[in-house]
Order: structure tokens, then sequence, then C-alpha cells
């Protein structure tokens, strides 16, 4: 395949677990490389589908009308057409994927990463992420030329236009996953927007079920989004809260499809508990698929005791939210998710859904009558510690000897916990996870192993 120098992005290769993402209007979150990509979707979609329809929606990153602008551009340019939803969470894209019968669905979006960051993820028709052989086939059409001479022209161009009630489709869609006959009154709820794509979703469709809202971080400008704010900082739900004497604290990310809370008394309640709680009470309710949760490497081995004691089953999964689907979609299963708050309820959705998350939780503490801090310690966590080690480029661990000799050691020193070492697939980091009985033992294990890989690998 032949390519030109401003096309070799980082090994040609597009692409990592999440779709495309990287620093905007630098490679490869151009309008150049943008326009690349709508045109190269378009026609490995239209090839498998033969049809000529797909929907792009965004959070509410500056850069998003610019990547917006270019994918539709290209899009247009070979001869499908685009709908545009304009902000929306990443779950409601998904599900209006689905309802507009549309053949693909764009994500523009960074999730948790900070506002000069975006990103370009994909749905297949059926609300699902694409599958990796088409990502392949999408990244080998714009790199090769095989585009240049596909040009439509006159009636044969595409054309854009809005879907003004996209987000009204969602939150009726939202509303209808709780309970029918319960409502949330009486309830007092702080909602951390993190200035993203939830702004308009999850405080209407917590008033509209009964609930006393405070929202903050709601007023996006296209630069405040996940800036000291959200899921990756939920120090400022905690503190609302508090103030407001509240019954519970919800904080999304950027795009939506993550949440964590906080319960009455400020404390963080993270997504293996949340998972934790709601195993629980589906296997109560016998609604819990193969009474078992999908959850990956990097959940809290108190949280896998429990389950088990419960006589729930766990299955771990790389980390990464499409390994999530990919396991429960082979098993049968309808609950699975990650630490981070990124939870799969596939009896309502296709993919992680931070408003839907939030509706199940409640639902739960309406029908037990209890506090969301007795609900929550049902759920033990040993105590674990995560640090992120920069590195100059993304690298294979198993390059590096002496790396992989102290993994080894810090696993013999922690018999009986759990060490992960893993690099990150979104960003040039190196992630280090341990869990056990002891704090001190595993931070100071830790710490010598983050020494040894930034002296080898940094």
């Amino acid at each position: 395949m032949k390519c030109r120098k401003d096309e070799k992005i980082r090994g040609k290769k597009l692409f990592g677990t999440d779709g495309i993402r990287g620093k905007a209007n630098y490679p490869p979150m151009t309008g150049e490389i943008a326009f690349k990509v709508g045109r190269a979707a378009a026609y490995v979609l239209k090839q498998k589908h033969g049809r000529d329809m797909i929907l792009i929606g965004k959070d509410t990153r500056l850069s998003g009308y610019m990547l917006e602008s270019a994918l539709t551009s290209g899009i247009c340019s070979m001869g499908v057409n685009v709908v545009l939803v304009g902000p929306m969470p990443t779950p409601g894209i998904a599900f209006v994927t689905r309802s507009l019968r549309v053949d693909a669905g764009i994500v523009i979006s960074a999730s948790h990463n900070s506002y000069d960051d975006n990103g370009i993820k994909f749905f297949s028709s059926d609300g699902f992420k694409l599958p990796d052989s088409v990502e392949k086939e999408i990244e080998e059409a714009v790199f090769s030329n095989m585009l240049e001479d596909i040009r439509p022209t006159g009636a044969g161009i595409g054309k854009a236009h809005r879907v003004d009630d996209a987000a009204g489709r969602y939150i009726e869609y939202v509303k209808a996953s709780f309970p029918k006959g319960k409502t949330l009154e009486g309830i007092k709820i702080v909602v951390d927007c993190a200035n993203g794509s939830t702004y308009k979703i999850t405080p209407p469709v917590l008033r509209e079920l009964g609930a006393q809202v405070i929202a903050i971080n709601d007023k996006p400008d296209g630069l405040n989004i996940n800036a000291g704010c959200g899921s990756t900082h939920p120090e400022a739900m905690q503190k609302a809260v508090l103030e407001n004497k509240a019954d519970i604290g919800i904080a999304h990310d950027g795009d939506g499809d993550r949440v964590i809370f906080c319960d009455e008394k400020g404390e963080l309640v993270d997504g293996d508990k949340i998972m934790g709680i709601c195993a629980v009470d589906m296997k109560r309710e016998s609604r819990l698929g193969g009474n078992t949760v999908v959850a990956t490497v990097m959940s809290n081995l108190g949280f896998e005791k429990i389950l088990s004691k419960k006589g729930i089953g766990l299955i771990r999964t790389t980390v990464g939210d499409r390994y999530v689907v990919e396991a429960m979609l082979k098993g049968g299963y309808n609950l699975g998710g990650e630490q981070s708050g990124h939870i799969v309820f596939m009896d309502y959705n296709t993919t992680g859904d931070g408003a839907i998350t939030a509706l199940q939780v409640l639902a739960i503490m309406c029908k037990s009558g209890k506090t969301f801090s007795k609900l929550a310690s049902a759920i033990p966590i040993y105590p674990q510690i995560l640090i992120n080690v920069p590195v100059t480029k993304p690298r294979k661990i198993e390059d590096f000897p002496k790396v992989v000799t102290a993994i080894k050691k810090a696993e013999k020193q922690l018999a009986g916990g759990r060490i992960l070492v893993r690099p990150s697939g979104t960003e040039p980091k190196i992630r280090i996870m341990a869990e056990g009985d002891d704090m001190k033992e595993i931070t100071d294990v830790v710490e010598a192993l983050a020494e040894v890989i930034k002296a080898n690998m940094a």
C-alpha cells in the first residue's frame, strides 16, 4: 500500500481500543484526516449495507465543530447522507443509531480526557461498536489511494440534515428503564454533568421522575469539559452532596457512558460496588443472566469474593468495554462493566450508559428503602492502588527483561493479593494496579515497580 507522508500516523494505525483518539488539530485528530476517515467509512459501510445513511453526534468540546464538519464533508463526498444530532451522550448515539435505523453511528468524543483531546468512534447499525475487522478496512481505505477516483457528482453527492428530537427520544428511552409505578419523589440528588454531553439529559430525566435535583458543572463552554469535575474529579460532587444534604451523588464523564457515585456521607462508590449492588438485586429477582457478571482484570478482589459468596459467577476480560460486551454477548449475560463506572445493562442498551446505570441504582434504593451507604457497605472492597507511569510512546512490557523480572518479584511479595501491569490502550502510559490486605505493603511494592519502569521504559 502506498501512502503519502501526511498519512503516516503512528505506524499507519488509527484505531486503538476505543476508536481514534488524540490531540485535537494534531494528527490523527485533524480536519484533513477526519475527512479521509469519513470518506473511508462511507465507502466501507455502503459496500456492506448497500444503504446510505450515517449518524454523527458529539460531546461538548470546541473541536467537535471542526471534526463534525470534516466527517460530514467526507461522508457526503462518497454519496452517503448524514444525520446530525449535535451534543449527545455516547449511549444516546448508540440508541438513536438503532432507533433511526441508519447504517452506523459516529461519536466525536475523547470521553473523560481534557477538552484539547478528541476522538472518533463508531457504532454499527445494531448499536454495538464496529468489529475490529471493519475498523481495519476503514483504516486501510484511509491509508491507500483506492478512493481517489471514487467521486460522485451532481445528484450522487450526499446531503446532511439535523434531527432536533434526538435528545427527547433518548430521554424517554432512559426513563423507560425505571420500574413502572415507582417515582423518585422525596430523593435529593446531586448530578455532576462534567460540563459534557449529559447536561441536557440526566437532570431532566431525574426531575421528570420526581427527584429534587441539584445539577452542577452543567454549563459547557467548549473548554471546560472534565475540567476538575465529573467522574474523574468527583470532589465537587462529594462536596455538593454534603452541603445540600443530598441522598446520593452522581458524576458522569464527558460523554456520559460512565458514572461514579457517592453516598449521603460523601463517600465514593465506584463501578465494582455498583455492579455488586445491582448483581445481588438482579439475582434475587431472577433477572441476572447466567447468574454471572462480566468485568475486567481491574475489578477488585473483594468484589469477586462477595459475588462468589452470593452464588454469582465472575468472568474477567482484558481492559476495554468492547471486550466486556463481547464476553456478554458470547455468554448471554446482561450485566457487565468496569471499575471506572462504565457499566453495561444489556437489557436496556448496547454500551455503557451512565444515566441508565444511575436509574438502576436509584430503583434499588426505592425498592429496598435503604440508604445508599447501607447498600454500598454490603460490597467490601480490598485496598487497591493504581499508578500511571508516563512513557515516551506505546511499548510492549515483554520487550524489557528487567521490568518483567521486577513484576515477577512484586507478584511473589503480594502472595494472596493481585498485581496487574499493562500498557494503556488510549495514552502513552504503563498502568500498575495492586491490591491486598495491607495498603502500605501494596503501595511500597507498586512504587518500587514504578521506579523500574521509569528507569527502563520512560
